[in-house]
């Protein structure tokens, strides 16, 4: 059900998996979805990509979409477009972290992934103001 979070406001020092979210009903045919990325540190990279699964057990070999890496603190938005995929019912994230340089080598990561009908976001009413 959206909106939700795929990967709710959570700190990672390791590459992992997101639980499964259901889109069964309603039909969702396109999901916008927020990277937020609110810790890191130097020297460090984030991959974050979505997978979608017909019954939420079998998951496809490849992603439905991946953020491109990322090494700053920022919100970065993309548009999930299930038009060709009618078939998928469940979503999940899977991020991947790595650190270099020197001193300690274990990443650490504070991000969250947030889904919402991409429908409802255009449809929300815009506040004009004018300036002279």
């Amino acid at each position: 059900m959206l909106p939700a979070f795929l990967v709710p406001d959570t700190k990672v020092r390791e590459s992992g998996v997101s639980s499964p979210l259901d889109l069964s009903a309603p039909r969702f045919q396109a999901i916008f979805l927020t990277l937020g990325i609110t810790h890191i540190l130097e020297q460090q990279s984030l991959d974050v990509s979505v997978y979608g699964s017909v019954d939420g057990g079998h998951w496809d070999s490849r992603p439905l979409l991946s953020f491109s890496q990322k090494f700053y603190c920022g919100t970065y938005q993309m548009l999930l477009d299930l038009d060709t995929r009618p078939e998928i019912r469940f979503l999940r994230a899977q991020w991947r972290v790595k650190r270099w340089g020197r001193g300690d080598l274990q990443p650490m990561f504070g991000f969250y992934l947030h889904a919402e009908d991409a429908r409802a976001r255009i449809a929300a009413p815009r506040v004009m103001t004018r300036t002279a």
